[in-house]
Parts: structure tokens; C-alpha cells; sequence
């Protein structure tokens, strides 16, 4: 390991990082289609990769953050005196030293009033990390404590919370014939929780100081053109003025959204003129970013005799929490996908997203889509369980395909092979019941009682759109360089660990046979590639990566073509060997890159989309991606403890790009969505965050982990998304609390109407009988 300084910062960098364990014999080893393992491999394993909360500059000072004690709070003065002149203490920085306005409707730093509990309000750089936390808390803050709205159902009733008013968006999304009705009617409501995105690592940031008044960040962001505008604007500079440098995401579900965090440590490194550095602690981790959306749903499923949906009806209100952030866009997801991937003819879907004084909700894996999909599974059982059929048949009899239209009226053109994927997981055979107590609910230490230990069989499907929707211009560029035998991508898709520098690789190995392909380090100075959400860096950066290799491709290809009379396209390139159609020409990769550089820049933006309507609907999805599961737990009905035994999913995933960062993708999805089902729960109580620490906050351990079982890639391709992939990390995640509570549901005959599942909801009394199994 070395310490390589680079503009004053200091980098750990680990040789031999790109060195891997080969793969197995026989099987592809280069390319799309290879399991071709992670560049940082090593470096994360043997725990020297460079986060930014390793890096160092010289004359580096510390910064501590301020955040508000109430949920809801009018300031009527702030006074820094007594923490600027602690010893130590460089600069302290308020709401009046932010000399713009950042888009969208949260300050960076509060001024007036404080709207969520834990929101920035000042700032302090001082020569040592306790030394700005003592100033920090020395800050003195005159607060009028004001009555807090936190219950989402209130606010259409309350005072303003917020300038711009206290509902982010209302969608009134109507298809079909709004008053035609079915025979069955089923009724539910249904809740789920405030999940934490609860990454590895907690934020850090370094800022230095520019000579031209400007700075640069250094952070783990996964927008980094999106906060260099934010920040840009914060400061009243020209974006050039501000520089973003990718360092290493230690996880991200979605965005790592704060600009609380990043902008003091900018303004702070303005101000001092040195390097300033910001590590959060674990619980301003957890007040600081925004938190999947709490909701709540009301359902009405119309059907015939047969199980045949004839209507759906919900009213959705999601928990936006002070600021409006994704909100917006979570709401959108939830309002089209409410009905899920079945054959709907009518609907009548009302969904709101609201402001309250609960912390701020925004983008985490498959925003809105998951808690839909929670009730509207929770509906087909409810229908099943009414008719007296098979809960997996009711879905059978319902499910959408290719060309069936969503409730907002766009055709699914995609691949939609719903059908197959539920059949998949129907056909697996069920695990064997447990042959030791051990493996019963509650671990090796558990209390339960072999007598009381009841299994459950679940199923549930979903859905999950990919990319940006609405009308969002979504695009990314990509350079490829190639000398001698050495391939470099530039682009600013950030990997987050969803595993698109890998890509990358794989992709300009595929197009120009070049073995050696490195990845360059992201920042501001490349054109833009958008955030990492949705698989839009697969789509979209992918894409531009294999649209530059290709015109590489194209002009290392054409000097030989022209050489012997023939167009390029009757040239191959297959295991680093250049060859024509009838075998005149052969020649490796490498001989013909001899002594030559050559370049190309391409971008690549999918077919647009639209807004919805005043009755929810348009065009507004580019792709969607399509998965099923089927849970099997145990039960212990007296205590309510739950074990999942096994996870079996079929997925829609396109195209296998990389088989094993494909399969590692999904388990970790199922995974998450295992800890949304029984555990992940963030306490707000009156809007404060009780005990934000990974003691109270649970999430799943190896223990916890079921066995999953990948049953089914199915592999149909996509033909308007580059390589016809799809989005793989999101959709098990939607679709696994579903499923899980659908199988409780089987094992207890309970509701089972919120996430997480309590154990009282899993408690079945003297005598209950479970509903019947398939």
C-alpha cells in the first residue's frame, strides 16, 4: 500500500487492485457475457480501498454540523459568538452566508425555521475534530419549539408547513370506466415503514479552496454533475467554479441526496482558505439523508366469480417529510404501478405525496413501486382467499403481458413475460420442513416451540420502471481511448458498487478485443452522465460506452478493409484476432493497434416520455422489469417470530451481462427486501428520530439471510435498450416484502396489512387455523 499525493490530497492506492481469481475452466473469460470480477475487488475485501473518509490534505481542518434538536421550530436568532472564539475554531458559517438559492425547496442551511428534526443549521471548522463539535454545540440557537405535524392525514387540514404549501402533488389517475363494478369485491389497508438506505459507510467530504474563489469537493456522491449545479448555485458561483471528485460510494441504494452535508464544507473552505474535512457520525448519518417514503394505502379490488379483475381502486398518501426532494417522482412510480403487472380494464387510482415535519423521504431502491406492490399482493391473496382458490392460480388468471396497457395508458412494449416468471417459481420444488431446532424462528438462541412453528408458502409479483420518467431528458457520454494495446473509459457513471466500471470493461472488450481496460476516476470535467438510479447507468452509459468503442472500432477497422477492397462489417474481431468474412485477412487486435492512438466520443439517450396528465395519463415510462417470488417461512405463531426459509425468484433481467454480478445483485436485493419485510424500521416518534444507531435500527446478518434461490434469468431481449438488458438490483427488492408477508399471511392466517411485520401480527390466537396452503 502507498500514499500517493495528488493536488495536495492524498489517496490510498493498493497495487495489483485489478488482480482477481480466474474464472472457471471452459468458461468465458473476457467480454459481455463473462463473470468478469469487480476491478476493486481486493482493495474492498482486504478493507484499503480509498474512501473519502481516508483522504488527507496539508493544513486540514475539521467541520461539525449543527442540526436542529426540534422537529418544528421558528428561529428568531443565532448567536456564534461564544463558538468562534473557542480556541481552535477557524470559521463558523449560517444561512447567511449561503448567497443563492439552490433549485427545488429545501435550504441548505435553515434560516427561518427548522422543519425536520436533525436539519442542518450552522456550521464550524476548527483545527480538530472534537474542537468543532464542542463549537458546534456551542452555537447558541434561539428556537420558538412550535407544534409539529407529523401524521401525513392532518396536513390537508393544518397550517402551511411550507411556503410552496403542504401537498407536493395530488395524481388523479383515472382509466377505463370509473363506475363499473365487480361481483367480489376485496377492501384493505395497508402500511409500510420509514426504511433507512443504512449504508456501510456514513457521508464524508473534503473541500479545498480554488485560487480563483471556487472549490473543489471530493466526495462519495452518485450525482456528481447534479451536486456540482446544486452547490454552484448555493454559492452564487459559476459552475466552473466548482469542481466534483468521485471518491469511493461506500453503498448507495439510490442518491446519497444532502446537500446539508456537502455545502458546508464548501462554504467553510471558502471562508478559511484551507482544506476542510467532514466525517458524519452514524447518527447524523441517519438524520441527514432522506428515507424511504412511509405509506399508507387504501384498496378496493374489483373481480368476477372467476378471479377475473374487473377494477382497481386505491387512495395512496405518501409521507414526503419537510421537503419535497423525489417525492414528486416516487408519487408517479406508486399512482401507475398501483394495480401492478396485471390485466386491469378500469381504475380509479388518487394518490398524494405531502409535506410533514418527519424527516425528508426520497430516492431509494424502487420508490414507490414497492409499496404498492405490498398491498396490492396483499389484495390477490385477500381475492384468493374469498373465492377459495389457489393464490398463485388468482394471479395466473391476471397477469399483464407484451402490448397489455398500463392504468396510465401506455402500451407495455417492452418484454413483459410475466406469466413465465410466475410459473417458474410455482414449479420449483418446496424446500424440506427444518430437521433441526436450530434453524426454527429465533436462531440458535430462540425460544420457539416445535408445536407452535407453523409454515407458510407466499407468492408475490412486481414491477419497477428504469430510468428517469416523466419526460426526463435522460442522456450520458462516453470517451473510449485506445493506445497500443490499452483501452481508457471516461464517463461520469458513478458505480456505486452496482457494478458499471466492470461493465465498462467488459463492453469495449467485447466491441475491440482489447484485454487491458481501465476505468478513469469521475469528476466535474467530463460531460455529464446523470445520477445512479433506476439501472439508468447500464441503459444509458452503457450504451455510449459501446456506441465509442464502436467508432473506435470503426477506425482501427477501416485502414485494413480499404487495404484489401472490403467494407468493415465483413471484419470480425473474436478473442483479440481481427479476421474477415472469407479468412484472406488475420491479424491480432494488438498488431494492428501498433503505434496507433485512437479516440471517440458518443452519447446515448433513450426514446423520450412524457408527463402524466390530469388523469394520470402519458407515456411516461422508457422500460420496465418484471419479477417474481415465491417465500417460504416459519412461523412461530405464540412468540410471532418469523424465519424465512428460502427465496426462489424468477426475473426479467433482458440479457445476462455478467452471470455472477448479475445473481450477486439480485441476492442482495432479496436480502434488503427480506429486512424491509421483518426488521428495517426507523422510530419517529412526533417527528424526533429515536435512537438513529444500528442498535436499534436492525438489519438482516448472515443469520438472517434466507436461502435464495435464482430459479429463472429469462433472458428476452429488450431491443430498445442497448445489449436489450434490463434493470436487475431493484425489482427484488419491490417484490420480497411482498412476498414474505403473503407467505405469512399463508402461516398464520393473519392480515398481515404492514411492513415490517410486527411480531403481534404474527401471533395467531388458541385455535385459528391458518389459511390453506397451495
Amino acid at each position: 500500500m502507498s500514499d500517493q499525493p495528488i493536488d495536495g490530497i492524498t489517496a490510498v492506492t493498493v497495487a495489483g487492485a485489478e488482480t482477481a481469481p480466474g474464472p472457471a475452466e471452459g468458461a468465458a473469460t473476457l467480454g459481455l457475457g463473462a463473470s468478469v470480477p469487480p476491478a476493486d475487488a481486493a482493495a474492498k475485501t482486504t478493507g484499503v480501498y480509498p474512501y473519502t473518509a481516508d483522504l488527507w490534505a496539508e493544513g486540514l481542518l475539521w467541520a461539525a454540523v449543527l442540526r436542529a434538536p426540534h422537529p418544528r421550530a421558528r428561529i428568531r436568532g443565532i448567536d456564534t459568538t461564544e463558538a468562534a472564539a473557542l480556541p481552535g475554531v477557524r470559521a463558523v458559517v449560517t444561512h447567511l452566508d449561503v448567497k443563492g438559492a439552490p433549485p427545488g425547496d429545501r435550504p441548505p442551511l435553515a434560516s427561518a425555521e427548522v422543519r425536520y428534526h436533525g436539519e442542518p443549521v450552522a456550521a464550524v471548522a476548527a483545527d480538530h475534530p472534537e474542537t468543532a463539535r464542542l463549537a458546534a454545540a456551542a452555537i447558541a440557537v434561539d428556537y420558538e419549539v412550535l407544534e409539529p405535524v407529523t401524521d401525513p392525514e392532518k396536513v390537508f387540514e393544518s397550517e402551511p408547513l411550507h411556503p410552496d404549501g403542504n401537498i407536493v402533488r395530488h395524481i388523479p389517475l383515472r382509466y377505463g370506466n370509473p363506475d363499473m363494478n365487480g361481483e367480489i369485491v376485496v377492501e384493505g389497508v395497508y402500511r409500510v415503514g420509514r426504511q433507512d438506505p443504512a449504508p456501510i459507510g456514513a457521508e464524508a467530504g473534503l473541500a479545498v479552496p480554488r485560487p480563483d474563489g471556487g472549490v473543489e469537493v471530493y466526495t462519495g456522491t452518485t450525482d456528481p454533475h447534479g451536486d456540482r449545479d446544486r452547490l454552484a448555485a448555493c454559492l452564487a458561483l459559476e459552475p466552473e467554479q466548482v469542481k466534483i471528485y468521485v471518491t469511493g460510494v461506500p453503498g448507495a441504494f439510490g442518491d446519497r441526496e444532502d446537500l446539508g452535508f456537502e455545502l458546508p464544507l464548501a462554504l467553510l473552505a471558502i471562508r478559511t482558505g484551507s482544506p476542510v474535512k467532514l466525517a458524519a457520525t452514524r447518527e447524523e448519518s441517519f438524520l441527514g439523508h432522506p428515507h424511504r417514503h412511509p405509506t399508507m394505502l387504501r384498496y378496493w379490488h374489483h373481480a368476477d366469480r372467476e378471479g377475473k379483475l374487473v377494477k382497481v381502486e386505491a387512495q395512496l398518501l405518501m409521507d414526503a417529510g419537510a421537503y419535497a426532494d423525489g417525492s414528486a417522482e416516487a408519487l408517479a412510480a406508486a399512482v401507475s404501478f398501483a394495480a401492478g403487472p396485471y390485466r386491469v380494464p378500469n381504475a380509479v387510482v388518487d394518490g398524494w405525496a405531502v409535506r410533514t415535519n418527519n424527516p425528508p423521504s426520497g430516492h431509494l431502491r424502487g420508490e414507490g413501486a414497492l409499496q404498492v406492490c405490498a398491498a396490492y399482493e396483499g389484495q390477490m391473496d385477500k381475492l384468493a382467499a374469498r373465492l377459495g382458490l389457489d393464490p398463485a392460480e388468482v394471479r395466473a388468471r391476471n397477469v399483464m403481458g407484451t402490448g397489455d396497457p398500463l392504468p396510465t395508458g401506455q402500451a407495455v412494449t417492452c418484454p413483459a413475460p410475466v406469466a413465465a416468471l410466475l410459473r417458474a417459481v410455482r414449479e420449483t420444488p418446496l424446500p424440506p420442513p427444518p430437521d433441526e431446532e436450530w434453524v426454527l424462528p429465533g436462531g440458535p438462541d430462540g425460544a420457539a416451540d416445535p408445536g407452535a412453528v407453523r409454515r407458510g408458502v407466499g407468492y408475490a409479483l412486481g414491477m419497477v420502471h428504469m430510468l428517469g420518467a416523466e419526460g426526463t431528458d435522460e442522456v450520458s457520454t462516453a470517451t473510449v481511448k485506445v493506445e497500443g494495446s490499452v483501452a481508457t473509459v471516461l464517463c461520469a457513471a458513478v458505480d456505486t458498487g452496482q457494478g458499471f466500471a466492470t461493465l465498462a470493461r467488459q463492453i469495449v472488450q467485447d466491441v475491440l478485443g482489447v484485454e487491458e481496460v481501465h476505468v478513469a476516476p469521475v469528476d466535474t470535467d467530463q460531460p455529464p452522465a446523470g445520477p445512479g438510479l433506476r439501472g439508468r447507468h447500464t441503459w444509458v452509459s452503457g450504451g455510449a460506452v459501446e456506441r465509442a468503442a464502436k467508432m473506435v472500432r470503426t477506425q482501427l477497422l477501416q485502414p485494413l478493409a480499404s487495404t484489401f477492397g472490403m467494407s468493415p462489417e465483413l471484419l470480425t474481431i473474436t478473442d483479440g484476432k481481427i479476421t474477415s468474412y472469407d479468412g484472406v485477412l488475420s491479424t491480432t487486435v494488438a498488431e494492428a493497434l501498433e503505434g496507433k492512438e485512437l479516440w471517440a466520443t458518443a452519447q446515448c439517450r433513450p426514446h423520450p416520455t412524457e408527463p402524466l396528465n390530469a388523469a394520470g395519463q402519458g407515456d411516461a415510462f422508457v422500460g420496465l422489469a418484471f419479477a417474481a417470488v415465491r417465500a417460504v417461512v416459519d412461523v412461530d405463531v405464540e412468540l410471532g417470530s418469523v424465519r424465512v426459509v428460502e427465496m426462489a425468484i424468477a426475473q426479467d433481467v433482458g440479457r445476462v451481462l455478467n452471470p455472477a454480478q448479475l445473481r450477486a445483485r439480485i441476492e442482495a436485493g432479496v436480502t434488503q427486501g427480506v429486512g424491509t419485510a421483518l426488521m428495517e424500521h426507523l422510530r419517529v416518534a412526533r417527528g424526533v428520530v429515536r435512537r438513529p444507531d444500528f442498535a436499534d435500527y436492525a438489519l438482516p446478518t448472515a443469520l438472517d439471510v434466507p436461502d435464495i434461490r435464482i430459479v429463472e434469468l429469462l433472458e428476452e431481449r429488450d431491443v430498445v435498450a442497448p445489449f436489450g438488458a434490463k434493470a436487475a438490483g431493484a425489482a427484488p427488492v419491490v417484490v420480497s416484502p411482498a412476498a414474505v408477508a403473503a407467505a405469512v399471511r399463508a402461516a398464520t392466517g393473519r392480515p398481515v396489512n404492514r411492513l415490517p411485520i410486527r411480531p403481534q401480527s404474527a401471533v395467531v390466537n388458541a385455535g385459528a387455523q391458518p389459511q390453506p396452503q397451495p
